[in-house]
Order: structure tokens, then C-alpha cells, then sequence
């Protein structure tokens, strides 16, 4: 059988450039076998994504010699990712320089910081910090940092950058921070994700301020498998008039600060304002109650809360010594309670007088001793909630019956109420549950009561 025409070769070169361009260099540089009209394609790729681990072992000078090749064609390098995980390259730092003085939009460099010397067992740190001009980059649009060095930029202007991931960043003064969101006027994006493992990290007694009046969107979250193992004297600062969606979660701030977040529409809070590990403020601690107070009054006006478990315990705590702000334009609520916590869920509640959809996961927890009962009922119950759902049901066991009796009974608007079961392990039938709750007498005789199975 003859083989057919190349007709991928014959498509114009820009249009091969561009599909080269999805690809990780050292494969984009292997179809320069293919033909001769392949031979320099990769050259003109508006892209780089270098994995320096790719090369040889200890074959620094063949990393550099990569790249001098490749800048020699002068590219104009839209795209420009570079890892640096294992080795510790001196000349690459000139290299990432040049690259970054051909303009690109988007750039990612990881560096190395962690070497193990599997022989001896020995482990250490190095921090590479990365190049000066980065922060006077007129063309980026879009910047991730991976284990790099950020020493103190002196002058920051970044007049395109919208989105800035910084990914366990070493900051040589915490004061670094606040000047480096400052020098990017039209930054939308902001993520951080802190490296707690770093024994640097934890030695630093620093105030990190957030600063800036066009953020729109940030991300605190916690790195898989980390967690706040000492005091962290470290105080986080935001101040974003412009911040619309807020997650923080983690907990590596011994305080933590809001201001001017006039704009903030959605909160994601996995956080328990942190004293030690394991250990929730203390309802005698002034500064600490004080803390969660302008905290709850900061982002009072959002309209879309997730709280985890650990948040709710500490709203709590607070709520025994302190009193919670009302949540008016609160209109979807997502939380997780343990079962030894419900009785605050009325009380809760009470401060959301305009909630509409209300998502809640109950779990059972060893700390519950006595029965419970549902005495109060929130405002909402009897002019805005309309829509339920209870989540990740496994056993349809007392906490979750009377649960879903308490919303059955007494909201008088409710339209909707799901009870979302995990397919596995499967305790219970669609027949027992429709059973149960069909008797309850409801105050919304027009309430439909769904089942869905949830995948675990």
C-alpha cells in the first residue's frame, strides 16, 4: 500500500509554528527529523517550555548551549516556561534574563531550591533569585513563580500583568510583597501558596501586605499535605477595594487583616484564625476576638460564603464572647458542620436574613454526647430561603433526620430541598429516606424533595 501525502507539511508555517507551540520543547525540537522542511521549524516556535531535567546529568554547558542556540534566531517568544528542579545551572539566571528582554506575554519559572544528595542523605536549600528586569517587564500578561528567590526589587513596573501565581516564593524581606503587587497596576489575579517547610519560612516575624486597586481575585490556598505544625508570627494584610472573589485557606498567618474590600462578592474561608497547631483562639484572648471581629465585618457584604468546619467552629468560639455581623446581602451559603455544632446553626442563620440557597454537609462527630434540638428559627426560614440541600448523606442516621425535619417544618418559602447521598457505602434505600420525610408535615406544601447520589 503507498503511503499518502504529507499534508501536514504542507500547511503554511505559521500554522505548524503554532501547533509546535502546544507542545514541550524537547518534543517540538524532535520533529526536526521528520524532513527537511522540518529541519528548522522548531526555531520559529513563539514558544519555550524547558525542563532542564531533560538533559544529561552534570551536562550544564548542553542547557546553555540549548538556549544561545535558540536566542541566537532571535524568536519573539510569546510563551516562555522554564523548570529548573534538580540542578542548579550557574549561567542559567543570564539566559532567563535575555529570554525575558525579548518581551514575552506569559511566563513560569520554577527553580531549584531543594537538592538531596541521595549518597550521603543530606538535604538543603538553595534559593535562586531570579532575574532584576523581571520587575520592570513591560510586555507580561500572566506570571508564575516556583521555588524562586524574590530579593528587593527597588523599582517595580509592570504595567500588563493581570495574573500573578506565586508558588512557595522565597521573600527576602516581607516588605518585597506589597511592593511587588504595587508595581502592577492592572493586576486582576493574585495566588499564593506559602512554603512552610522551609525553616526560613517559619523564622520570619513579618507583616506581608496585599495592596492594590485593581485586584479582582485571590487565592490563599493550602498546599496539599501542609499544615500549620508551629506559631506563625506572620501577619497577612489585604486591602483590595476592587476584590471580588477571596479564597483563603490556610492557616500560616498568626493574623490576619481586611480592609476597603467594598467590592467582595464571594468568600471561601477554610481558615480558624490560628494561635497554635490543633488549637482554636481562646475566648480570653482580646486581640485574638478583636481579630475575628473586623475580620466578619470586612466581608459582611458578600453574597456567596463557603465556610469549612474549622471555620465554623471558630465562628463558633467567637460567637460565645462576641457578637456576629449581619450577612444582608448573603443569598448562598455553603458550610460544613460537624454534628456537634448544629445547635449554632440556627443562630448562625440569623445573621443571613436574605439567604436563598443554602448548601450543608453534616457529619458525625465523637464530641456529640447529648441529643440535640432545634429551638429557634431563623428569619429566613419565613421569607427567603428557598432552595436546600444536605450533602454527602452516608447513613440517613438521627443528626441527618433532624436536620431535614427542621427545614421541612419551619421554611415557609422553601421551593426545593436535595438530599444528596454517596453512592458508596450505601447504608440506606431511596424508599426508607422518601419514607421518613414524607411524613413530616410541611410549612411549604409545595416543597419538592429530591434525591441524588453523590460519587465518593
Amino acid at each position: 500500500m503507498m503511503p499518502g501525502p504529507d499534508r501536514i507539511s504542507e500547511l503554511p508555517e505559521p500554522l505548524l509554528t503554532h501547533i509546535l507551540s502546544f507542545l514541550p520543547t524537547k518534543h517540538s525540537v524532535k520533529t526536526s527529523v521528520l524532513s527537511t522542511r522540518w529541519k528548522n521549524l522548531w526555531q520559529g516556535v513563539p514558544a519555550l517550555d524547558l525542563n532542564c531535567d531533560d538533559f544529561p546529568y552534570g551536562q550544564d554547558q548542553v542547557v546553555l548551549s540549548f538556549l544561545d542556540r535558540l536566542l541566537e534566531f532571535d524568536p519573539r517568544l510569546l510563551k516562555v516556561k522554564v523548570k529548573c528542579g534538580s540542578v542548579d545551572i550557574d549561567g542559567l539566571k543570564d539566559r532567563i534574563s535575555t529570554l525575558i528582554q525579548r518581551g514575552p506575554q506569559h511566563l513560569e519559572l520554577e527553580s531549584c531550591t531543594d537538592y538531596i544528595d541521595h549518597d550521603y542523605n543530606f538535604h538543603y536549600s538553595s534559593i535562586d533569585y531570579v532575574p532584576l528586569n523581571l520587575y520592570t517587564s513591560r510586555t507580561l500578561v500572566s506570571l508564575k513563580l516556583t521555588f524562586s528567590g524574590l530579593e528587593d526589587p527597588g523599582f517595580v513596573s509592570m504595567p500588563c500583568l493581570k495574573s500573578m501565581t506565586l508558588v512557595k516564593v522565597h521573600f527576602l524581606h516581607a516588605a518585597n510583597l506589597e511592593k511587588l503587587v504595587s508595581g502592577c497596576p492592572v493586576l486582576e489575579e493574585l495566588t499564593m501558596i506559602r512554603n512552610m517547610d522551609s525553616s526560613f519560612e517559619r523564622e520570619v516575624d513579618s507583616f506581608m501586605t496585599v495592596r492594590s486597586g485593581s485586584l479582582k481575585r485571590f487565592r490563599v490556598p493550602l498546599s496539599h499535605g501542609e499544615d500549620c505544625s508551629s506559631r506563625v508570627k506572620c501577619t497577612l494584610e489585604i486591602d483590595a477595594p476592587m476584590l471580588e472573589h477571596m479564597i483563603l485557606g490556610e492557616d500560616h498567618y498568626d493574623v490576619i487583616m481586611v480592609k476597603n474590600l467594598n467590592s467582595l462578592v464571594m468568600v471561601d474561608l477554610d481558615v480558624k484564625f490560628v494561635v497554635e497547631f490543633g488549637e482554636f483562639f481562646d475566648s480570653g484572648d482580646l486581640s485574638k476576638i478583636n481579630e475575628v471581629r473586623y475580620f466578619l465585618s470586612g466581608i459582611s457584604g458578600v453574597s456567596h460564603m463557603i465556610i469549612s468546619e474549622k471555620t465554623v467552629k471558630a465562628f463558633e468560639l467567637y460567637s460565645r464572647v462576641g457578637l456576629i455581623p449581619k450577612f444582608s446581602y448573603l443569598t448562598r451559603l455553603e458550610a460544613v458542620f460537624r454534628s456537634n455544632l448544629l445547635q449554632f446553626l440556627p443562630a448562625f442563620l440569623e445573621c443571613c436574613p436574605n439567604l436563598k440557597h443554602l448548601i450543608l454537609e453534616v457529619y458525625y462527630s465523637r464530641e456529640m454526647e447529648d441529643a440535640f434540638e432545634f429551638t429557634n428559627v431563623p428569619g429566613c426560614f419565613l421569607s427567603t430561603l428557598e432552595c436546600v440541600r444536605l450533602k454527602r448523606i452516608h447513613e440517613w442516621e438521627e443528626e441527618e433526620i433532624k436536620v431535614a425535619t427542621y427545614f421541612l417544618e419551619n421554611a415557609a418559602v422553601m421551593k426545593k430541598l436535595t438530599l444528596s447521598l454517596t453512592d458508596f457505602p450505601r447504608y440506606v434505600s431511596d424508599e426508607e429516606i422518601f419514607g421518613g420525610v414524607n411524613k413530616v408535615k410541611k410549612r411549604s406544601p409545595g416543597c419538592q424533595i429530591l434525591l441524588d447520589w453523590e460519587l465518593c
